[in-house]
């Protein structure tokens, strides 16, 4: 009997005031963070003044990566010689 009313109590504490107690500390805890870590948000979408605007239907294009040098490919080259799997010894 007496190991039921610890279990459940303790049961009850967990789950009633443990939930109360970490937000209370927690709470606080985030507050002085954001207080010592100059807490600004941060902008989100496109910036205001980033370039010329597009009009609707047009695509804009941030980046475009270098294209390579051509190297000189022969234009009648179709593959090496083939050799079939049975004559490979």
């Amino acid at each position: 009997m007496k190991f039921w009313l610890i279990f459940i109590l303790i049961f009850f504490a967990v789950r009633y005031l443990l939930p109360i107690v970490l937000r209370l500390a927690l709470g606080s805890f985030v507050r002085k963070q954001m207080r010592n870590s100059g807490f600004v948000v941060p902008p989100q979408g496109p910036a205001a003044g980033s370039g010329p605007a597009t009009r609707p239907g047009e695509v804009r294009v941030d980046y475009v990566p270098p294209t390579p040098p051509e190297r000189d490919k022969a234009s009648g080259f179709k593959g090496g010689e083939y050799v079939d799997f049975e004559e490979v010894k």
